[in-house]
């Protein structure tokens, strides 16, 4: 295989060096010719009464191509001879050892089952008599004792000039003092009443002053 790559390398680059050669001597050819002088075209003058002895010119030489050098010669390509491949010997398959021989299942000998006992059932005992339910006694609950009414202790009539103080002491605490006060001087005037400290005891005064409501049907009397 590397024989034949090497002749058809050896081959091309002979082939190259011949077409190499030849363009060399076209362009020499080529080069001579440009470099022969033109012929003078002759001048036609007025012929004088007198003309001179003219010098023999030289014959001009025939142009002779350079001759070309000889290509080497080819060689004829001779293919490779190929070594004789070696004989194949036949296949022989491996042999295969005998197998062992087989022994026969034999099932293990079964132990013998005890025999079985009839079923005798158990004999029943009996259940105890169920009493009737009978409900439990009810104990009379005693009787519910009313709580007794709370006692409201009697506070005199106010005076209208007291209304003032005592309900400036009522609205002391209260977040939007005006409003109470003015509720609180209204429900002193018509009721005649200021309930203790600053918060609740409104039954102290009576119905008058725990009923009293504003439009909205709300409590008037803080």
């Amino acid at each position: 295989m590397a024989s034949r790559h090497f002749l058809f390398l050896l081959v091309s680059l002979l082939c190259f060096t011949t077409t190499v050669l030849s363009d060399d001597e076209q362009f020499q050819v080529e080069a001579v010719y440009s470099h022969v002088p033109p012929s003078p075209v002759p001048i036609t003058k007025p012929s004088p009464s007198y003309l001179p002895p003219k010098a023999p010119t030289s014959p001009a030489k025939p142009f002779a191509p350079p001759t070309k050098a000889p290509a080497p010669p080819v060689k004829p390509y001779t293919p490779p001879t190929k070594a004789p491949a070696p004989p194949v010997k036949p296949y022989t398959p491996p042999t295969k050892a005998p197998a062992p021989p087989v022994k026969p299942y034999t099932p293990p000998p079964k132990a013998p089952s005890p025999p079985l006992k009839p079923y005798t059932p158990l004999p029943k005992t009996p259940s105890p008599p169920v009493k009737p339910y009978s409900p439990p006694p009810k104990i009379p609950s005693p009787p519910a004792e009313t709580p007794p009414s709370p006692i409201i202790p009697y506070r005199p009539p106010v005076k209208k000039e007291e209304c003032v103080p005592l309900c400036e002491e009522r609205c002391k605490l209260h977040s939007r003092k005006r409003l109470c006060m003015r509720a609180c001087s209204t429900c002193c005037i018509r009721c005649k009443c200021v309930p203790p400290g600053t918060y609740g005891n409104r039954e102290l005064c009576g119905k008058c002053y725990t009923d009293m409501t504003t439009h909205g049907n709300r409590p008037k009397c803080p």
